[in-house]
């Protein structure tokens, strides 16, 4: 018979499993679709070790959103220091990579759009600093980079671009891609998306320059 779990590691087992079922519950019903009764019956615990591991479901709707920030926020940050040292020498290519490794990011992690989503069609109205607190500072930090690389390219794009709309424009794009039915169309979409973005930058013309040589 193996020995028992010290009780630190099996609490926080116990944690990971409640956050992972809210996570999925979130996700799929949204904050207000979702009782804490149902997140302990998915994680096979009662309602009372539920509230002592994570508090009530405001608590846990918190830790589920910090969770899909930071992940999100490690994304883009990888993905903006590359877009740097691609934009200088080919902005078309670096663009697409970064609208590439966003829809992977989303099409691999399909609870963090589905849990903005539900967000954007008014769920869990009480938590609306979570937009300042997460979803401003990473919409910022990706309309200043690629306006920044824009501004020194030779034709100037930026000034003929609302790179802040763009970059809401491929987010709620993704998003709605990744929760819809047409979400296994992913090649026809990562092409649409793709030519939306560069068109929305004003690369468009890039495109086709570097296609004739």
């Amino acid at each position: 018979m193996s020995p028992s779990p010290p009780a630190s590691q099996a609490a926080e087992a116990s944690r990971e499993r409640i956050i992972t079922v809210a996570t999925e519950l979130f996700a799929d019903h949204g904050y207000d679709g979702t009782s804490t009764r149902r997140i302990a019956a998915g994680a096979g615990l009662n309602m009372a070790t539920v509230a002592y591991h994570v508090g009530g479901k405001p608590d846990l709707y918190r830790e589920v959103m910090l969770r899909a920030h930071l992940a999100e926020r490690r994304l883009l940050e990888d993905a903006l220091s590359v877009f740097r040292t691609q934009s200088s020498g080919d902005p078309v290519a670096a663009v697409t990579g970064l609208v590439d490794r966003y829809l992977d990011f989303c099409l691999e992690q399909p609870h963090v759009p589905a849990l903005w989503m539900r967000r954007w069609l008014d769920d869990a109205a009480e938590f609306g600093d979570l937009e300042a607190s997460y979803t401003r500072p990473l919409v910022n930090a990706v309309r200043d980079t690629v306006g920044e690389a824009l501004a020194g390219l030779p034709d100037r794009p930026a000034e003929r671009a609302d790179v802040e709309m763009a970059v809401w424009t491929v987010l709620w794009s993704t998003h709605g891609f990744c929760r819809s039915p047409v979400r296994t169309e992913v090649p026809r979409f990562r092409a649409h998306l793709r030519g939306l973005a560069l068109r929305e930058l004003g690369l468009d013309s890039a495109t086709g320059r570097r296609e004739g040589g």
